[in-house]
């Protein structure tokens, strides 16, 4: 009888080609762990090309799962499991491996040919070099794996396919996790394909038979977390996201249009939204990013909610039109999932330096709305709220995402439509006395749908007259518009709720301030400093513009603030000018996460620093 030892959790990384399927695996994994109970994230980490070069270490793709009967925030930070195909993704993270981890290798992918490409030569092989404290399995998944598919007849190109269903066998046979789930994904997915079907599901049982066969082995329990109670399913970012702009126009009474420009790592919302057609949902794959946010300005005209979705370089085309919304106030949501910039730059790394161009990327004085994510499920709640403040202060309005929130996952509670917060689009039905650009007290405009008589108005992109919305060149009303949409975009921070604190107290030495993805990554490492004594707090901002109105006062309480960014410091610049506050930033430029420990350090750095 196998051992089996109790863990509260654990990081697995599954890395190999990119043509291995690690995606396909991980993800499987996560969906089986979701169902077993247990609270996870997941970090999916692949090459930008399509056909990466082979074998090397710039072809290696990775997916990396946190999960635990505790709460989770992050993917974890070094993996206590590294299950690496290829010398190439061994080369690349065995490094990040926990020590005393566990490594699976398959040594079909250590010959001198893989060896070669993931640069050792002949003496440096792992294999022969095995590091120590570490528990090895060297499991021969190629020729085990091809002698499970002896009778499956199937291609021999094709045979090695399965291998990443063969370790996810192993893997669930170590982690006493349900084959179901899989099985039920495999018949879907090859249902017209029996051949592979038969060999996904033999390699499948074969890597779980091939566990239970290896003498003195020690298998994981990890016991169901904690959660709320409630239904849950598993969700990346982006689904989250295209969930979130459904639900809000649903809730508002308004179709959805929805037109994009393929572009990594956008292009999953679009995929999304075209599934959901059953929800009065319209999308349009346009020729470019000018015409896919034109389009949804015109849907916005038409009386829809009009979305685009895009990543840095194609929110750089969208600029001008951006701005032809505001100037029409008119409701308007783009979503910018950000990646590595500029340029093309790194289309499958994530970072968050799109926050300046987000607030400020425009020609004249062009206020626009800008939320933040903060973890793939909240992708839901930003893209809600985009959509209520779009609608209910005509206005665009700018979500921010992020490579790495658009592909994680994590379970998510979702709501019922009932507990969702009212949308009340501002129509005009009333023909006497109407005037375009006449306001309410909020500064809005009310929308007035073409069709009606006794409604039409001028639109386009010169300067209006006050009220009637004419073509207007008098400088005294061009000031007064100018002032007048900025104090409109402005009041949008009468609708936050208060801003609080996430953890420590009100009054500390140092205040760690994040917005985005860092907020896990803050949180383990807040969390962690409060165990060890030190005076910290962690705050995260969803809100970059307008800032919330009571942040000041909480700034003005901490002697040392800390922004960890994942770029060259926007956020801190932002905070420096607007509230006169010593800032500092913790900035990482390399297309990955933080890790909660190098938080922490910096943590520790500052504290150390200000008590001198």
């Amino acid at each position: 009888m196998k051992n089996t030892q109790a863990l509260k959790k654990v990081t697995i990384l599954f890395a190999g080609d990119s043509g291995d399927g690690i995606q396909l695996a991980g993800s499987q994994f996560a969906n089986t762990t979701a169902l077993a109970g247990n609270d996870l994230s997941t970090f999916p980490d692949f090459p930008a090309e399509i056909r990466a070069p082979i074998g090397t270490v710039s072809g290696v793709s990775g997916f990396q799962i946190n999960f635990g009967s505790e709460e989770i925030h992050t993917p974890g930070g070094r993996p206590d499991v590294l299950v690496a195909l290829n010398a190439a993704a061994y080369r690349k993270n065995f490094p990040s491996l926990k020590p005393a981890g566990t490594i699976i290798v398959d040594p079909a992918g250590f010959d001198k040919k893989n060896l070669r490409l993931a640069g050792y030569d002949d003496e440096e092989n792992p294999l022969l070099n095995k590091p120590s404290d570490y528990q090895f399995y060297e499991i021969e998944v190629t020729r085990l794996n091809r002698d499970a598919m002896k009778e499956v007849e199937i291609a021999p190109r094709d045979r090695d396919r399965s291998r990443n269903m063969f370790v996810l066998g192993f893997i669930y046979f170590l982690y006493n996790r349900d084959l179901e789930v899989t099985l039920h994904f495999l018949e879907e997915k090859f249902k017209h394909k029996p051949d592979a079907l038969e060999a996904n599901k033999k390699a499948l049982m074969a890597g779980y038979n091939y566990g239970d066969t290896i003498e003195a082995i020690t298998r994981y329990r990890i016991e169901k977390a904690k959660l709320p109670a409630g239904e849950y399913r598993n969700v990346t970012g982006n689904q989250a996201l295209a969930l979130g702009l459904i639900a809000a126009t649903k809730k508002a009474g308004l179709d959805l249009f929805y037109g994009s420009y393929p572009i990594t790592p956008a292009s999953d919302i679009l995929h999304e939204l075209a599934a959901r057609k059953n929800y009065g949902v319209k999308t349009f794959q346009a020729e470019d990013e000018i015409a896919a946010i034109t389009s949804a300005i015109g849907a916005s005209f038409g009386g829809a909610l009009g979305v685009t979705g895009t990543s840095g370089p194609g929110m750089a085309l969208k600029t001008e039109a951006l701005g032809l919304a505001m100037m029409l106030e008119l409701p308007l949501v783009v979503v910018n999932v950000q990646r590595g910039g500029p340029s093309t730059g790194l289309p499958t790394k994530t970072e968050q330096s799109d926050l300046m161009q987000a607030v400020y990327g425009r020609n004249g004085e062009t206020p626009i709305p800008v939320i933040a994510a903060s973890s793939p499920s909240d992708c839901f709640w930003a893209a809600y709220e985009g959509v209520k403040y779009a609608i209910e202060h005509m206005t665009p309005v700018i979500v921010l995402s992020d490579g790495y929130l658009a592909n994680s996952s994590e379970p998510w509670l979702f709501p019922k439509a009932a507990d969702l917060a009212e949308i009340k689009a501002p129509f005009r039905t009333e023909v006497e006395n109407y005037l375009p650009y006449e306001r309410d007290d909020r500064e809005v405009r009310e929308w007035a749908i073409p069709g009606q008589a006794g409604l039409e108005h001028r639109l386009g992109g010169l300067e209006k007259e006050d009220k009637t919305g004419n073509v207007s060149y008098d400088a005294e009303n061009h000031e007064l518009m100018v002032k007048t949409r900025a104090r409109k975009v402005a009041l949008v921070a009468k609708d936050y709720p208060e801003t609080r604190l996430l953890q420590g107290a009100e009054k500390a030495d140092l205040l760690v301030l994040g917005w985005g993805n860092t907020k896990g990554a803050i949180q383990v490492a807040v969390a962690q400093a409060l165990a060890e004594g030190l005076s910290v707090a962690q705050l995260h901002l969803r809100y970059i513009n307008p800032l919330p109105e009571d942040l000041g006062a909480i700034l003005q309480r901490y002697p040392h603030i800390l922004i960890p960014e994942l770029n060259d410091g926007q956020l801190v610049r932002i905070i420096r000018d607007h509230y006169l506050v010593k800032a500092d930033v913790l900035d990482k430029i390399q297309g990955k996460p933080f890790l909660a420990e190098e938080i922490l350090a910096q943590i520790k750095k500052v504290l150390k620093d200000g008590n001198h």
